[in-house]
């Protein structure tokens, strides 16, 4: 098969895809739940980084209206999860090295800001400890995308661990963004399965209480993890 019809074929699974998510809409459908649904598709590899979002494929997939769309796809733009390219089209975006390293920025200082203000233990620990087990199960049985969406949701309820929304949601949309750089590597088991390890030691730290050694270690486990994807991420990108 060339490539060419390999590309239709994905792009017609995927518009599949869309057309079952068209009851989440219900009858009142908008952007935000439009750019819901399409935030969740690219965080799930649906549409790979380079890929174009066909205006009328969509709306018509999800049978909602063209302003509702566009509208829908400027908020994913505004999120950095799209790119507009004049006289192109929407395509989602490829992610740079320099925008990787600033990814890892920002998670350094919510997830370390969310462990430093804890205050007195015991703390919610419930979510962190179902994301560890989560994944542990996903290595036992090979599934290694799921394994990549357990260390996902462990680190979204580290940052939980703050009760913020705004930074719930702020982290939502920096992992979104990660993910468009594990959709382009080949071995998401390489990149995932030696952290296991590093975050059941994490949960097991904050559950002793200890806060400031459970941010100790989360701060090396985010720089080790940064060193070795942007190295990995740099070499993909360019081809070599």
């Amino acid at each position: 098969m060339t490539n060419g019809a390999e590309r239709r074929l994905t792009e017609a699974s995927s518009l599949a895809e869309l057309e079952g998510d068209r009851a989440l809409l219900g009858r009142t459908s908008t952007a935000e739940r439009v750019a819901d649904i399409l935030r969740d598709r690219i965080a799930e590899g649906f549409f790979p980084p380079g890929t174009r979002l066909s205006e009328d494929s969509v709306k018509g997939a999800l049978g909602v209206s063209r302003n509702t769309l566009r509208e829908a796809f400027r908020l994913l733009t505004h999120e950095r999860l799209l790119v507009h390219e004049l006289n192109r089209g929407v395509f989602v975006r490829v992610v740079t090295v320099d925008d990787l390293i600033d990814i890892y920025r920002v998670r350094t200082l919510m997830e370390c800001g969310a462990v430093r203000g804890l205050g007195e233990p015991p703390y919610p620990l419930e979510a962190v400890e179902a994301a560890v087990v989560a994944g542990e199960r996903a290595a036992q049985t090979a599934a290694w995308q799921d394994l990549s969406t357990a260390n996902i949701r462990f680190h979204q309820a580290i940052v939980a661990l703050a009760g913020s929304p705004r930074a719930d949601e702020l982290m939502r949309g920096v992992l979104a963004e990660l993910r468009l750089v594990f959709h382009v590597m080949a071995d998401p088991r390489r990149f995932h399965a030696p952290y296991l390890v590093r975050n059941r030691q994490i949960l097991e730290v904050l559950e002793s209480g200890d806060a400031p050694e459970a941010e100790r270690l989360l701060a090396s486990y985010l720089e080790d993890s940064r060193l070795q994807l942007a190295g990995a991420y740099a070499q993909r990108v360019s081809g070599s």
